[in-house]
């Protein structure tokens, strides 16, 4: 009956042993704090917390032309832009006010509206409207050029339209007529964004804290797993071996602080990033429910690649492979739709499985997350059956 406690204690003390050792040598506030902030940090001043809906880019427009199209381009097409706050919208007097604007960085770019920008039109003229953008900016010069663009298709598409309803040359009146009621007519097909569904993808804020915590967790607790080389190569291994702990023991006890430091990163990490980035990892209980089997998969991950190595340098290097291999196919450094036909290979990684549970549990119950903890604890299970079989036998050696 001793030899339970006097196991578990023992166990305890290696685990207290190896999570001593990584505060020390430092690596446990690399690359479990400074690198994942940093990365995320990056990131959120990169992009922001909400690209997909806001640009922050800022224009000005000159309305020179006296007809209705030059009204409507900024009324009907850059107006409701501003006001959704894709844009911010300013006017000028002037084209070479505006230019100035440009030149010396106030605004991205501008639209530059002609004064015959209608009498051209509805003549069958060339007409030309022109969009000045800054070079420093050329994401929102593009963005203002397809804008132009988008309205001569459109005006374009109109004037055909009004075209084919004629067998022969329509008089100028019954053109403009017809062409009046185009104008006016309702597009077929409108798209709208319904405020009731729920929104199932995760944030800037959150996406890149939480791939990036899971991403370095990986290298967190490589140096527990590949710990036991540098035991046995020290002789720490062989004194431990001729102590009354089970060698199994041993093994589950490396395992074991390496769980440890790659939850209590996590946990950090979560709280950290949701005071300083604005992230929202959901609801703690599902939260804590995928952080706790996404370490496990890590460590079963880790360690079994860790077990085919043969010195604690060969191990390092085929793990820091496998966690950025794992980083990238599963969507930690980028999402995972720009891996375009190889994105079918995320679901054999982790990382894709805990970015799924999140953006599910952002918008549903604790149910959601089932599905990618059960993926996550088998990974896992998998991982440490291998590693304890590869293990035993290298430890048996």
């Amino acid at each position: 009956m001793s030899n339970g406690p006097n196991t578990l204690t023992m166990i305890a003390a290696i685990v207290a042993k190896d999570v001593r050792q990584r505060l020390r040598d430092g690596s446990l506030l690399v690359f479990g704090l400074l690198l994942p902030l940093g990365v995320a940090f990056f990131f959120n001043m990169l992009l922001g917390d909400d690209t997909s809906r806001q640009t922050g880019s800022e224009y000005v427009v000159v309305d020179s032309d006296a007809g209705s199209l030059g009204r409507e381009f900024v009324d009907a097409a850059l107006r409701p832009l501003a006001d959704d706050g894709v844009l911010e919208l300013t006017t000028a007097d002037s084209e070479d006010e505006a230019r100035a604007l440009v030149e010396d960085g106030s605004v991205d770019a501008a639209f530059l509206v002609p004064e015959d920008f209608t009498e051209s039109l509805e003549d069958g003229d060339d007409a030309v409207l022109t969009v000045v953008g800054d070079a420093d900016a050329p994401v929102a010069t593009h963005i203002a050029r397809e804008i132009g663009r988008a309205f001569a298709t459109e005006h374009l598409r109109i004037r055909l339209a009004v075209a084919s309803g004629f067998d022969s040359e329509p008089s100028p009146e019954d053109a403009a007529l017809l062409l009046e009621e185009a104008e006016a007519a309702e597009a077929p097909l409108v798209l709208s964004e319904d405020s009731e569904l729920e929104w199932r993808e995760l944030g800037n804020a959150t996406y890149y804290s939480a791939s990036m915590a899971f991403f370095f967790v990986f290298f967190a607790a490589m140096f527990s797993v590949t710990s036991i080389f540098d035991e046995k190569a020290g002789g720490t291994l062989a004194r431990l071996l001729a102590s009354p702990i089970p060698r199994g023991a041993i093994l589950i006890a490396k395992l074991t602080s390496g769980l440890v430091i790659g939850l209590a990163n996590m946990a950090v990490l979560a709280v950290a990033t949701s005071v300083f980035f604005g992230a929202d990892w959901g609801d703690p209980l599902g939260a804590g429910a995928l952080i706790l089997t996404g370490v496990m998969a890590v460590i079963g991950l880790t360690a079994a690649v860790a077990s085919f190595a043969r010195s604690s340098e060969q191990a390092a290097n085929w793990l820091s492979v496998l966690a950025m291999l794992l980083g990238v196919f599963g969507g930690a450094l980028f999402p995972i739709s720009q891996l375009n036909g190889l994105a079918i290979v995320s679901y054999l990684t982790p990382h894709r499985w805990f970015l799924l549970g999140l953006g599910e549990l952002s918008a549903g119950g604790l149910d959601v997350v089932l599905l990618p903890c059960a993926v996550l604890l088998a990974l896992g299970l998998v991982g440490t059956t291998v590693a304890l079989f590869r293990m035993g036998r290298m430890v048996n050696a």
